[in-house]
């Protein structure tokens, strides 16, 4: 877990040293404090950052932002939604405690499945809504955008694109409102009588969901992309920049989803120092909204499920 201030970055674990054999207790310190000193021997290449460990919930006291990184890993052949069971028990333990110390931070969850336990975070915090925030698909629409370029040839940085709903399976990517350097990009298919084919297009968007399993099978665990995804929102939310990402919200109430379904899924949203500012007004087709909606009826079904 990672706990980001206004200067310092801390790196904190949520195990209770009452829980751990001397050895444990022993490893555990040894493996923040290498952790420590591995971020801190980048000190030159960082802006004035003082970085420190604990495994104490007090040092965490008046953070501005609280990021929740821990849970079991997710390993080859297992769903995001799986892991719900094991890592909501860890977060009874983590989230009162992290309220506690930093009443007034916002938080932001990045272990999965991210939108469920947003959910379990924001239920167990008391937190407004707008303060509990998940990663969401802020990964998926860069995965997105850097396929979508390949499939274009154009340049990634040119393309903007947003996968919206379940960081998962479900996740329904928004064909209707990807543009390149400001151009509706099925419009600009057709003008450049570039044939237009869903089934391309469905590969890439189950490209994007399949991603992550595919490095976990290769590699064991993802690591670089997600961190530079949360760095990159970290980023927003700690200088006020109030840029947009899809990021995991409330999102009861948008483009049909029942007020009385309290699900937590990727929108695209304005970030602030304070957490959400508002929700983007983005135009959905009939068939994105159906499948969104879809969307949180699977979350919705998960959480429906949890002893909170």
């Amino acid at each position: 877990m990672a706990i980001a201030q206004t200067d310092p970055l801390l790196l904190f674990s949520p195990t209770s040293a009452t829980q751990l054999s001397p050895p444990c207790r022993r490893q555990l310190r040894d493996k923040l404090r290498g952790e420590m000193l591995d971020l801190q021997h980048a000190a030159a290449f960082l802006p004035g950052t003082r970085i420190s460990s604990s495994v104490d919930y007090s040092v965490t006291a008046g953070s501005h932002l609280c990021i929740i990184t821990a849970g079991a890993r997710q390993i080859a052949g297992e769903s995001r939604l799986d892991l719900v069971q094991r890592n909501v028990a860890m977060f009874k333990k983590i989230v009162p405690e992290l309220a506690k110390q930093s009443p007034a931070s916002t938080i932001l969850v990045v272990s999965n499945p991210v939108d469920v336990l947003t959910y379990v975070t924001w239920k167990l915090s008391g937190f407004p809504a707008g303060r509990v925030i998940g990663s969401g698909t802020n990964l998926d629409s860069s995965r997105f955008r850097f396929l979508l370029a390949d499939h274009l040839e154009v340049n990634a940085q040119d393309v903007q694109a947003h996968m919206v709903g379940e960081h998962g399976d479900s996740s329904v990517a928004l064909w209707s409102s990807i543009t390149v350097g400001g151009v509706p990009v099925l419009s600009s298919l057709k003008n450049s009588q570039i044939k237009y084919e869903e089934e391309a297009l469905e590969r890439i968007r189950k490209a994007v969901v399949g991603s992550a399993y595919e490095v976990i099978r290769l590699k064991g665990y993802t690591s670089w992309a997600i961190g530079y995804s949360v760095a990159n929102l970290a980023r927003t939310l700690l200088r006020d920049q109030r840029r947009i990402h899809p990021v995991s919200l409330l999102a009861k109430g948008f483009y049909g989803i029942p007020d009385d379904k309290e699900v937590f899924l990727s929108l695209p949203a304005q970030l602030g120092r304070k957490g959400i500012i508002g929700v983007a007004n983005v135009e959905l087709t009939e068939e994105e909204s159906v499948h969104l909606r879809r969307s949180a009826e699977t979350l919705w079904e998960i959480q429906r499920q949890l002893d909170l």
